[in-house]
């Protein structure tokens, strides 16, 4: 029986020193040591070698030091993805201060709850977004920095500040404070957000190093070069980048993903490892086969979820397939093997962390059922450090010493996991818990299904009944019986979902997250397919 990763890639019990996690030092030592090697490569053709990138990241740290941004302070910002994004987060970091992203998607309430939430004093914000400032409670923000200054709506009691005014002489740093330590605020990375207020996630150096750094990623190496294809808000978006950094290794910045443009960028950029989160792989899967799919550098993805593509992925692609657990509080804590022949697995824990599956009273759930899955590691600092400004929620996720993560796993008697659904997504028709993950699953496989929801809607009996949200490939239509049939032949009937909604494309967040609070809330609209009123009734089969 196996029940945990290789021991050869344990990690140290002890805390790695500044020089092998915090950024400042990272950046100093990897351009004195590789200067001409190329670490970031871009859409147009661009590339920057670690001498250029320290460059311009000292430069802007530079420029925001004369605004008076210090060791330990908040700074939000509030762009989309690009180059000066990137070289924002860090120049933030370089100073010792902390970077606060936000969701280029937020406006009102949301977006109020995280000014305030940020302690910033300080927003670096695209003009495009600064429209949504006006009539909202800014907390303490007293001065944006505007990224496209030209076009930008100044915002009554700001100071505006052009992002090209904000440089300076890199050379001519003040000192810092005292070293930044690996236990010090890297980040607060906001939570996606679809179901209520965004909690702030409070990341140290250590625990983004962690996060997907060699001590969790260990197949992952510094001669690498790994696609961000996630906004900078998002933890793959800021981690990739900041692991990379870690290993002496380099990216390729995608600005968004794109399905048709997703090889040919691969191609050009020289990506050798990729990520693809939620329906990506299932886009790229639905693609017409073509001469050159093997025709690219890449040697791993990871596939989050692990879907049935992932061996017809692996064949068709040439690419070694690894599959995780992880989300913006932990630090990967489950990891699979390459291509693993366990279908809908996470793998297994890695070194260095311990995994239970709870009920709700945190009693250990027996082999095969499902629990909440709690995580610790075996030093500190390797996960979250609580909520800012929220003592509530972080006693609710750290109660009893262990982080509680929300979700539903099982866990075979061969040591490996399975995600079931979120805790809070999970659907109770009639007596039985149904995952909603399980359900998606089966519903994608269908060759005309694009991508798919499913949630649970009022029953006119008790509890809930299920609603498949689907949107077709393109040039592809659903056929609703047709696709119930389907269903029919690889569910237990009592999952098969009631209702169907069809849409052009599910509503999701920046990062790829199906916003299921959004559907939930909209329910069963005009147009919604019933399969009982078409006269598909299901019923337990008599034995």
């Amino acid at each position: 029986m196996v029940d945990r990763l290789p021991a050869a890639a344990l990690p140290a019990a002890g805390l790695p020193d500044r020089r092998t996690c915090v950024l400042r030092y990272l950046l100093d030592d990897w351009t004195a040591a590789r200067g001409d090697t190329v670490y970031a490569v871009f859409e147009d053709g661009e590339s920057w070698t670690y001498r250029d990138l320290r460059a311009r990241v000292l430069a802007r740290a530079a420029g925001l030091q004369a605004l008076g941004v210090a060791q330990g302070d908040h700074v939000a910002v509030w762009l989309p993805n690009g180059r000066d994004a990137l070289i924002v987060f860090f120049a933030i970091n370089y100073l010792g201060a902390v970077f606060v992203p936000f969701n280029t998607a937020y406006r009102g309430a949301i977006l109020e709850h995280v000014l305030a939430n940020s302690d910033a004093q300080l927003l670096i914000a695209h003009a495009g977004l600064l429209d949504r400032l006006h009539g909202i409670d800014c907390a303490a923000i007293t001065r944006v920095v505007v990224l496209g200054a030209d076009e930008a709506v100044p915002v009554p009691g700001m100071a505006m500040i052009g992002f090209a005014t904000v440089t300076g002489d890199g050379d001519a740093l003040a000192p810092l404070e005292r070293p930044i330590e690996p236990w010090d605020n890297q980040a607060i990375i906001y939570t996606s957000g679809t179901t209520g207020p965004s909690k702030g996630v409070l990341s140290s150096y250590l625990h983004l190093y962690t996060n997907a750094g060699p001590d969790s990623w260990h197949f992952v190496t510094g001669e690498d070069r790994f696609l961000v294809n996630m906004p900078i808000f998002h933890i793959g978006g800021l981690g990739i980048p900041f692991v990379m950094l870690a290993r002496g290794g380099s990216i390729a910045l995608m600005e968004n993903f794109s399905t048709d443009g997703f090889w040919p960028f691969v191609r050009r950029t020289g990506c050798t490892a990729i990520f693809l989160l939620g329906v990506m792989a299932t886009f790229l899967m639905k693609r017409p086969p073509a001469p050159d799919d093997c025709d690219h550098g890449v040697r791993l993805a990871f596939m989050v979820p692990l879907t049935p593509d992932a061996g017809p992925f692996h064949a068709r692609f040439g690419i070694d397939v690894y599959t995780i657990f992880n989300m913006t509080e932990i630090s990967s804590p489950i990891v699979s093997e390459p291509n693993p022949v366990k279908p809908g697995t996470c793998g297994l824990p890695r070194p260095g962390v311990e995994v239970r599956l709870v009920d709700g009273n945190d009693c250990e759930v027996p082999v095969g059922s499902v629990g909440e899955m709690i995580v610790r590691c075996d030093r500190p600092w390797t996960m979250n450090s609580g909520y800012h400004k929220n003592p509530e929620a972080t006693a609710r996720a750290w109660r009893n010493g262990w982080f509680h993560t929300g979700d539903a796993f099982r866990r075979d008697e061969d040591g490996y996991f399975y995600f079931v659904d979120r805790v809070k997504d999970a659907i109770r028709r009639r007596g039985e818990n149904i995952s909603s993950f399980e359900v998606e699953s089966q519903v994608m496989a269908h060759p005309a299904v694009r991508e798919a929801a499913v949630i649970g809607v009022p029953s006119e009996y008790s509890e809930d009944e299920v609603m498949a949200v689907v949107a077709p490939v393109p040039g592809a239509t659903i056929d609703h019986a047709e696709l119930i049939e389907f269903l029919v032949a690889r569910l237990p009937y009592f999952m098969v979902p009631r209702y169907i909604r069809q849409l052009d494309e599910l509503p999701k967040t920046p990062t790829a997250k199906v916003l299921k609070a959004d559907l939930r809330k909209e329910g069963i609209v005009p147009g919604t397919w019933d399969r009982e009123a078409s006269g598909i009734r299901l019923r337990k089969e008599k034995l």
